[in-house]
C-alpha cells in the first residue's frame, strides 16, 4: 500500500484537490447527511475531513461505516482533532483513529518537536499521514500564530517555526489559511516544495480559490459553502472547475 502522501496525490489528479470539510453545527442524522455526501459529492473530491465536533457524538460502528464508504468511493479520510498532548497520549489516540479507518490525521505542533517527530514516524511507518498546523484561516489566526519566539539566539515568529519543524521531521503537509495567500506562498517558497499546503477558509471564510492555489497550495478545504449549497453537487462541481483552471 502506497503512503498516504502518494495515495492522495493520485486522487487529486484523478478527481480534484478539494478536500470536504464534513463539519456540520447542526449534529442531526450526521451519519445519514455523511452517506448521502460521500455518494453524491466523491466524484468531485480527494478526500473527506472530520473535525472534532462531528466525532464525538458518533460512536465506533457509526465512524467504521463511515470511513469505509469513503474508501469504497475513493476518499482518503482525514480526523482533523488537532492533536496535541504528552507522546503517550498522541500514539494511543492515532493507533485508535486508524484503526476506525482514518488515513491522516491534523496535529498541533505545540506538542513540540520530539513528540511530533515521533508521531509523524510511526504514522508514515503504518502508512498514515500527519498534517500539522502552521497558520489558520480565521481573522484571529493573525495574533497568535503570528507571534514572536525566540529560542536561543534565534528570534522568529510561532508559524515559521512551525513550518520549520514540519519540513525537517517530513509531514505529510501543513495547514496554511486561505485567507493568507502572501503566508501560503512563503511557507511554499521556504520549504522548498517538501511540504503539501493544505488550505481551509474557501468561501464562507473570504477565501478565493484561485489567489489561493497561484499562491501554491496543493489542496482546498471547503465546507459551509458546499454543505449550505441548495446544490451541493453543482457548487462542488463549479469549484472544481475554478481550482483545475489555474
Amino acid at each position: 500500500m502506497n503512503n498516504f502522501s502518494e495515495r492522495i496525490k493520485k486522487l487529486a489528479r484523478q478527481k480534484s484537490p478539494l478536500i470536504l470539510a464534513n463539519d456540520y453545527d447542526d449534529q442531526k442524522n450526521l451519519e445519514s447527511r455523511t452517506l448521502k455526501n460521500i455518494k453524491t459529492l466523491s466524484d468531485y473530491l480527494c478526500a473527506i475531513k472530520f473535525n472534532f465536533h462531528v466525532l464525538l457524538p458518533l460512536g465506533e460502528k457509526q465512524i467504521t461505516k463511515i470511513t469505509k464508504a469513503a474508501h469504497q468511493n475513493g476518499l482518503q479520510v482525514i480526523a482533523d482533532i488537532k492533536l496535541n498532548d504528552i507522546g503517550n497520549t498522541n500514539l494511543v489516540a492515532a493507533k485508535t483513529l486508524w484503526d476506525l479507518g482514518f488515513d491522516c490525521i491534523i496535529v498541533n505542533p505545540m506538542m513540540g518537536p520530539g513528540n511530533l517527530q515521533k508521531l509523524i514516524e510511526l504514522s508514515h511507518k503504518n502508512k498514515k499521514g500527519v498534517i500539522s498546523l502552521c497558520h489558520m484561516s480565521s481573522p484571529e489566526a493573525k495574533v497568535t500564530y503570528e507571534l514572536g519566539v525566540k529560542l536561543g539566539s534565534k528570534s522568529t515568529q510561532l508559524y515559521k517555526l512551525f513550518l520549520e519543524w514540519a519540513t525537517k521531521m517530513s509531514a505529510d503537509g501543513i495547514i496554511v489559511g486561505a485567507t493568507f495567500p502572501d503566508i501560503i506562498q512563503y511557507c511554499k517558497k521556504q520549504s522548498r516544495g517538501k511540504l503539501n499546503v493544505f488550505s481551509p477558509g474557501i468561501g464562507t471564510q473570504g477565501g478565493d480559490i484561485s489567489s489561493t492555489v497561484s499562491a501554491g497550495s496543493d489542496y482546498l478545504i471547503v465546507g459551509r459553502t458546499i454543505l449550505g449549497s441548495k446544490n451541493p453537487a453543482q457548487t462542488a462541481k463549479e469549484m472544481v472547475g475554478l481550482a483545475c483552471k489555474n
